[in-house]
């Protein structure tokens, strides 16, 4: 039933209709006006603060006190931990979040990054370089000895970004990082796990089986870990047959790997 609610919300919000936000904006006005009159009652005889634009905001009455969960929060603080421990000589990143991830690596060492969209920002320890991931030059060939993709790779080839349509996107955007990356190298990477389908054009969302299926030839899986639908992560799982195949009960959940090249 949760299941159904949610995708109802979610196609109502396509159209710009957000169910939820209009449930907390309907019982938080009155609380608004309520507590706009006691501050007027305060401040009658003060205007050292007069009042500006009314700004109001109803969500964060009701919400608990910053997000410490999800797909971002956890792949983002799990990957730059690694990394952190691991201390590559160049590390470079494929399209990862920028306010998350990758600044949480560039408080404690240089890291590039690299993007189909144009970066203009100048921000010490990230270097930006625009490149398209599934044509990769002869020169970035064992380029590095540390890579990540978080939530990155599944947009590959469905146009989301400006980039080309192309089914097999994810596939020669692994193959080209296999390349980028020394024999040896480390490589970070997840993506939405759950029942694999293509949500077009958001992302595709991959079975764990698969995925393991096309590191194989190139890769050991030093660790998996998983954030499931509700946000919860669990670190480091063993990979059993029967949680494989039933993508440890995730529908849209997130596969984090720890990989070494071969």
């Amino acid at each position: 039933m949760s299941f159904l609610r949610n995708k109802v919300f979610g196609n109502l919000n396509l159209l710009g209709v957000d169910i939820p936000k209009m449930g907390k904006f309907i019982s938080g006005l009155s609380l608004y006006m309520s507590d706009k009159k006691e501050l007027q009652k305060q401040m009658s005889n003060d205007n050292r603060f007069p009042f500006g634009s009314n700004r109001p905001i109803f969500d964060d009455r009701y919400a608990e006190s910053g997000a410490a969960s999800g797909h971002y929060f956890h792949q983002d603080l799990v990957v730059a931990r690694k990394i952190y421990e691991n201390k590559p000589v160049r590390h470079v990143d494929i399209g990862s979040r920028t306010d998350g991830f990758v600044a949480h690596v560039a408080v404690f060492r240089e890291i590039e990054v690299f993007d189909i969209r144009e970066q203009k920002s100048n921000v010490k320890n990230i270097i930006f370089k625009q490149a398209d991931l599934m044509q990769l030059p002869e020169n970035m060939h064992n380029y590095c000895d540390s890579i990540s993709a978080l939530h990155s790779i599944e947009h590959f080839g469905l146009g989301r970004y400006g980039d080309p349509i192309d089914y097999l996107g994810h596939e020669k955007a692994v193959e080209n990082i296999t390349k980028i990356l020394k024999s040896g190298g480390k490589f970070y990477f997840s993506v939405p796990i759950g029942p694999q389908r293509i949500n077009f054009n958001a992302h595709r969302v991959f079975s764990v089986n698969y995925l393991i299926n096309l590191f194989s030839d190139n890769f050991v899986i030093d660790s998996f870990s998983f954030v499931n639908d509700a946000g919860d992560l669990t670190e480091n799982v063993n990979l059993v047959e029967s949680d494989i195949l039933r993508n440890f009960g995730c529908h849209y959940g997130c596969g984090i790997f720890e990989l070494t090249k071969k």
